[in-house]
Protein backbone atom coordinates (compact mmCIF):
# COMPACT_ATOMS: atom_id res chain seq x y z
CA UNK A 1 0.00 0.00 0.00
CA UNK A 2 1.23 3.75 -0.56
CA UNK A 3 1.75 5.30 2.08
CA UNK A 4 2.32 8.96 0.58
CA UNK A 5 0.33 10.67 2.31
CA UNK A 6 -0.65 12.81 -1.14
CA UNK A 7 -1.91 9.37 -2.40
CA UNK A 8 -3.67 8.58 1.01
CA UNK A 9 -5.62 12.06 0.84
CA UNK A 10 -7.12 12.20 -2.48
CA UNK A 11 -10.90 12.79 -2.53
CA UNK A 12 -11.17 10.51 -5.76
CA UNK A 13 -10.18 7.27 -7.32
CA UNK A 14 -7.92 7.70 -10.28
CA UNK A 15 -8.35 5.69 -13.27
CA UNK A 16 -5.82 4.47 -15.04
CA UNK A 17 -5.39 4.96 -18.90
CA UNK A 18 -2.95 5.65 -21.47
CA UNK A 19 -4.51 8.04 -23.79
CA UNK A 20 -2.99 10.67 -26.23
CA UNK A 21 -4.51 14.29 -25.00
CA UNK A 22 -2.62 18.19 -25.98
CA UNK A 23 -2.19 20.54 -24.10
CA UNK A 24 -2.43 24.50 -25.05
CA UNK A 25 -0.52 27.44 -24.08
CA UNK A 26 -0.13 30.44 -25.30
CA UNK A 27 1.41 29.96 -28.99
CA UNK A 28 2.03 26.45 -28.64
CA UNK A 29 0.61 23.04 -28.75
CA UNK A 30 1.84 19.87 -26.98
CA UNK A 31 1.18 16.10 -27.65
CA UNK A 32 0.97 13.93 -23.84
CA UNK A 33 0.37 11.14 -22.95
CA UNK A 34 -3.05 10.92 -20.63
CA UNK A 35 -1.81 8.18 -18.00
CA UNK A 36 -4.36 8.54 -15.38
CA UNK A 37 -7.34 10.53 -14.76
CA UNK A 38 -9.47 11.57 -11.71
CA UNK A 39 -12.24 14.09 -11.83
CA UNK A 40 -10.13 16.91 -10.35
CA UNK A 41 -7.21 16.45 -12.41
CA UNK A 42 -4.92 14.02 -14.29
CA UNK A 43 -1.33 13.11 -14.59
CA UNK A 44 0.60 13.47 -18.17
CA UNK A 45 3.83 12.52 -19.44
CA UNK A 46 5.37 14.66 -22.08
CA UNK A 47 8.73 16.50 -23.09
CA UNK A 48 8.95 20.38 -22.41
CA UNK A 49 5.80 20.22 -19.96
CA UNK A 50 5.13 23.73 -18.26
CA UNK A 51 6.22 24.67 -14.63
CA UNK A 52 4.17 24.40 -11.86
CA UNK A 53 0.97 26.80 -11.67
CA UNK A 54 0.82 27.23 -15.63
CA UNK A 55 -2.37 27.79 -16.80
CA UNK A 56 -3.07 25.18 -19.75
CA UNK A 57 -6.02 23.95 -21.98
CA UNK A 58 -6.38 20.61 -21.98
CA UNK A 59 -7.63 18.98 -25.10
CA UNK A 60 -8.99 15.27 -25.32
CA UNK A 61 -11.07 13.74 -27.59
CA UNK A 62 -13.69 17.04 -28.28
CA UNK A 63 -13.52 17.71 -24.55
CA UNK A 64 -11.74 21.09 -23.34
CA UNK A 65 -10.46 21.65 -19.89
CA UNK A 66 -9.05 25.16 -18.14
CA UNK A 67 -6.21 23.83 -15.83
CA UNK A 68 -3.39 24.77 -13.79
CA UNK A 69 0.11 22.53 -13.69
CA UNK A 70 -0.09 21.54 -9.90
CA UNK A 71 3.47 20.49 -10.32
CA UNK A 72 5.90 19.19 -13.02
CA UNK A 73 8.86 16.80 -12.99
CA UNK A 74 11.09 14.67 -15.05
CA UNK A 75 8.81 14.58 -17.97
CA UNK A 76 5.25 14.27 -15.98
CA UNK A 77 3.11 16.58 -14.82
CA UNK A 78 -0.16 16.72 -12.55
CA UNK A 79 -2.95 18.75 -13.60
CA UNK A 80 -5.49 20.47 -11.17
CA UNK A 81 -9.17 20.86 -12.95
CA UNK A 82 -10.94 24.00 -12.84
CA UNK A 83 -13.93 22.41 -12.57
CA UNK A 84 -14.35 19.00 -12.11
CA UNK A 85 -14.77 16.61 -15.02
CA UNK A 86 -16.27 12.81 -14.31
CA UNK A 87 -14.13 9.85 -16.12
CA UNK A 88 -17.09 9.15 -17.35
CA UNK A 89 -17.39 11.61 -19.82
CA UNK A 90 -13.57 11.16 -20.16
CA UNK A 91 -13.64 7.99 -21.27
CA UNK A 92 -16.66 7.95 -23.65
CA UNK A 93 -14.86 5.85 -26.26
CA UNK A 94 -13.43 3.20 -23.97
CA UNK A 95 -15.86 0.60 -24.64
CA UNK A 96 -17.72 -0.89 -21.74
CA UNK A 97 -16.26 -4.32 -20.25
CA UNK A 98 -17.84 -7.14 -21.50
CA UNK A 99 -18.58 -9.62 -18.92
CA UNK A 100 -17.19 -13.34 -20.22
CA UNK A 101 -20.29 -15.70 -20.89
CA UNK A 102 -20.68 -18.38 -18.35
CA UNK A 103 -18.72 -21.77 -19.54
CA UNK A 104 -19.75 -25.32 -18.63
CA UNK A 105 -17.28 -26.61 -15.96
CA UNK A 106 -15.31 -29.11 -17.27
CA UNK A 107 -14.27 -31.71 -15.11
CA UNK A 108 -12.34 -34.90 -15.37
CA UNK A 109 -14.43 -38.06 -14.81
CA UNK A 110 -13.82 -39.83 -11.26
CA UNK A 111 -13.10 -43.20 -10.31
CA UNK A 112 -16.56 -45.19 -9.58
CA UNK A 113 -16.96 -46.86 -7.05
CA UNK A 114 -18.79 -50.10 -7.78
CA UNK A 115 -18.10 -53.46 -6.78
CA UNK A 116 -15.87 -56.02 -8.21
CA UNK A 117 -17.54 -58.89 -10.41
CA UNK A 118 -16.90 -62.38 -9.45
CA UNK A 119 -14.77 -62.75 -12.55
CA UNK A 120 -12.64 -59.14 -11.73
CA UNK A 121 -12.08 -60.27 -8.41
CA UNK A 122 -10.81 -63.67 -9.32
CA UNK A 123 -8.11 -61.72 -12.18
CA UNK A 124 -6.81 -59.45 -9.54
CA UNK A 125 -6.35 -62.25 -7.08
CA UNK A 126 -4.14 -64.25 -10.00
CA UNK A 127 -2.51 -61.10 -11.16
CA UNK A 128 -1.55 -60.57 -6.94
CA UNK A 129 -0.30 -64.44 -6.96
CA UNK A 130 1.02 -65.61 -10.31
CA UNK A 131 2.32 -61.55 -11.86
CA UNK A 132 -0.07 -62.66 -15.22
CA UNK A 133 -3.85 -62.42 -14.69
CA UNK A 134 -4.44 -62.83 -18.70
CA UNK A 135 -2.69 -66.54 -18.42
CA UNK A 136 -0.67 -65.22 -21.37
Amino acid sequence: MDQNPAVQNRRHSRSNVMFTATLELPGASLPVMLRNLSPEGALIRGQDLPGEGSRVLFHRDGLSVPSRVAWSHCGHAGLAFDFPLYPKEMLRHVPERQTKPELPIKRRPGLSCKPLTAAERAMIERWATEGNPLGE
